[in-house]
């Protein structure tokens, strides 16, 4: 039988209790404040599970009555704690700090776990987590459990449990309980709020995890008398929760920012990854709760009807005001039925709606939650519940410069260009992750990152090294069933990126080589290697035309380039390519080289040197290589859908973060459009009203009487109306990726 947590607090707050509470107030005395707790705990049968007072929490609600209320007066607080209530610590040498750990499990002597009982033991563990844990020491809530990791050596660790999170958006969400059962059953979620193991011993971690959860429900069932039957934890950005999942914990999503101690609303603690482990395998029956899934999948297409496609893809953005969530959600809808214009142009815009977006954008800069990255969180979401459906996905990683000229006073944009007289132009340099299938149907946006870091921070390959990073970070959240390969062009050949994969191995790298390296001390070039030798295959490659373009003042002159089918050479290799910096390690990549056999005329043949971490054993494989690198031209569609088709670079806002966030909204609005416009290639002949909205295809009906377009009273149709505000025209000698 499910026995409840006492509701001290709401049963305190109740007019009745309020009168109960007062009355004893004035009829007795009490020498201290712990007294008065014992006599209204006996009064109301504020007991645990074992029978004994809650006597602190009762305290902590009569103090929040208090406050309230005219009626109640406590007595005088006692004198202060000696020390002001800090732990109290050992010296170091108490610790018995471990100098030298196997780096093998099976090597560690005397390996044990034990509860903190003892003053001393406490205040070893205090110590531990003073001195050694990146947060530092904390005051835990409620019921609580310690441990210390025992060996022969010394001290290796310290765990923490406490009481859970009072509100968590995606524990709730995930557990889909009501707020009547979580206040009831909140004790039988506890929180693992420290976790600290000294030495760099491979799976010690996860092994006393896992030996810490077979014992946590009996400490906690002979101390409290009950037991707990699931355990959360939070992980920062910065780190991968390796230990956690190798202990079987899952990732449900993230928090909105705050900590426990932030009373403004400022967002100081950072996001972080919520994880929950079961200790109970039916504790969903326990509490009475539907199943679910604890990593939906969601196929490419789903969801993206109109009328529902922007709660889907806005309407989790943790933004501080549930309002300003709402206004996210019916702004995006407004503005991807009138793409390239502005919100007003919208006939279902009335003054509130227009309003209402230009105050979201316009929010004060200032400790505010409404950036760009809060905006894209929960498309990021949806993005890898698509990505779960998949068995293999191109994570395209790209940069585009996001050009403002007409904007000088635009405060906080960075020189993205200078002509031949100095003088500058001002953008946003928008650099992107787009994940598509081996097809090319892009699933969404994994990541819009803005501006350049400074060179002390790696300049602009930083870019390149952060977004795989967020690749990687997105894998952890999808099976082994799903291959993630990160895509990228010749700017992010370097060997930094290539040793960052080699530390993280679940993403594999496909870059289009740049440099001619240095293969040995000998001088021998990667790119004379590779073109030796008999092929070890042939393959055609369809070859995109291209108009002669000048030299102007924005960009550089371009040849004109003949569309064609080109018969292509291939081979493949296996090499190592050497560190560049000091200290580091050769790294193992494939090589696969594709050279055009007989181009037409005077044009350069198509070469391309493509190095990947992929193993590469077969012409097949090879040939596989080489269509993962063809969808990259997808990412050059998106940027034209985001820059043309949405009108980003006509936007008139006055900071650039403000941009920042209006861009934020345009990509996934962008990313809509080449979905249906791909989508419309494929079933041409449906109704158009599956995607597109009575307005929508009011705007396009316009559109089409403009610019002499067939009406799109197809699903085809409409998606080629899409596709015409995007840049694309129908030219016979245009070739599409």
């Amino acid at each position: 039988m499910i026995r409840a947590q006492s509701q001290i607090r709401q049963t305190l707050a109740d007019p009745e209790s309020v009168a109960v509470v007062a009355a004893i107030l004035s009829s007795e005395q009490f020498a201290s404040r712990r007294q008065l707790g014992r006599r209204i705990c006996d009064e109301f049968g504020f007991t645990d599970r074992l029978g004994r007072l809650q006597v602190a929490g009762c305290l902590k609600a009569l103090r929040a009555l208090e406050r309230r209320s005219e009626r109640i007066v406590l007595p005088p607080a006692g004198p202060p704690v000696p020390g002001g209530g800090r732990p109290s610590l050992l010296a170091d040498e108490g610790c018995r700090l471990v100098e030298s750990v196997p780096q093998r499990l099976a090597e560690v002597r005397g390996l044990r776990v034990i509860p903190v009982t003892s003053t001393r033991q406490r205040r070893i563990w205090n110590t531990l987590i003073h001195n050694e844990h990146r947060q530092g020491i904390t005051t835990f809530a409620g019921a609580q459990m310690r441990y210390l990791v025992e060996s022969a050596p010394g001290w290796l660790g310290a765990l923490g449990f406490a009481a859970a999170a009072l509100r968590l958006a995606a524990r709730e969400r995930w557990m889909a309980w009501s707020d009547q059962q979580r206040r009831a059953h909140l004790d039988r979620v506890v929180g693992l709020s420290r976790f600290l193991i000294r030495a760099g011993c491979r799976n010690l971690a996860s092994h006393v995890l896992g030996q810490v959860l077979r014992r946590l429900p009996q400490d906690f069932e002979q101390r409290y008398g009950y037991r707990p039957w699931l355990v959360e934890s939070f992980v920062s950005d910065d780190q991968p929760g390796t230990s956690l999942r190798a202990a079987n914990f899952v990732p449900i999503g993230t928090t909105a920012g705050r900590g426990r101690q932030d009373r403004r609303h400022e967002g100081k603690a950072g996001v972080k990854t919520v994880y929950m482990y079961a200790l109970r395998a039916d504790w969903r029956e326990r509490l009475g709760v539907p199943p679910v899934a604890a990593r939906p999948r969601r196929e490419p297409g789903q969801g993206l009807d109109a009328g529902v496609w922007a709660r889907n893809e806005f309407g989790g953005a943790m933004l501080g005001d549930k309002r300003l969530t709402d206004r996210l959600v019916r702004s995006a809808d407004l503005l991807a039925e009138v793409p390239g214009r502005s919100i007003s142009a919208n006939p279902r815009s009335n003054a509130a709606a227009v309003d209402g977006y230009y105050r979201l954008i316009e929010r004060s800069e200032k400790n505010s939650k409404v950036t760009a990255r809060s905006i894209l969180a929960p498309h990021r979401e949806r993005t890898v519940q698509r990505m779960r459906s998949q068995d293999l996905v191109l994570c395209i990683q790209d940069g585009s410069d996001l050009r403002f000229p007409t904007r000088p006073a635009c405060s906080g944009l960075e020189v993205i260009g200078r002509n031949q007289t100095a003088s500058k132009t001002k953008g946003l340099h928008l650099h992107l992750t787009l994940a598509v299938t081996r097809q090319g149907l892009p699933l969404g946006v994994l990541r819009c990152g803005f501006g350049t870091p400074p060179k002390a921070q790696g300049g602009k390959s930083r870019r390149w090294i952060d977004g795989y990073r967020d690749i990687a970070a997105a894998g952890r959240d999808l099976t082994r069933k799903t291959r993630l390969v990160a895509v990228m062009d010749r700017e992010a050949d370097f060997y930094a990126l290539f040793d960052e994969q080699q530390d993280n191995g679940r993403v594999e790298v496909l870059v289009r080589a740049k440099h001619d390296r240095n293969l040995d001390r000998q001088g021998r070039k990667l790119f004379a290697t590779m073109a030796g030798g008999e092929a070890d295959g042939q393959l055609r490659i369809a070859v995109e035309g291209l108009v002669e373009r000048p030299k102007s003042s924005r960009k550089k002159a371009r040849p004109a380039r003949q569309k064609r089918l080109a018969l292509c050479e291939l081979r493949y290799r296996q090499l190592e390519l050497p560190a560049t910096v000091k200290g580091g390690a050769a790294v193992p990549l494939a090589v696969v080289h594709v050279v055009e056999l007989d181009p037409p005329g005077d044009e350069q043949p198509v070469q391309w040197h493509l190095l990947t971490s992929q193993r590469v054993r077969a012409p097949e494989e090879a040939q596989e290589v080489v269509g993962q690198y063809l969808q990259r031209w997808k990412v050059e569609d998106y940027f034209r859908v985001l820059k043309t088709g949405c009108g980003t670079q006509r936007m008139g806002f006055r900071t650039a973060q403000r941009m920042q966030r209006a861009v934020a909204i345009h990509s996934v609005i962008a990313w809509r459009l080449m979905v249906m416009t791909l989508l419309g290639r494929q079933v041409p002949d449906c109704d158009p009203g599956l995607l597109y909205t009575e307005a929508e295809l009011g705007f396009l009906r316009d559109y089409a009487r403009q610019h002499g377009q067939p009406c799109p009273d197809q699903l085809g149709k409409a998606a080629r109306l899409v596709a015409h505000l995007g840049g694309y025209r129908g030219r016979k000698h245009r070739a599409i990726f």
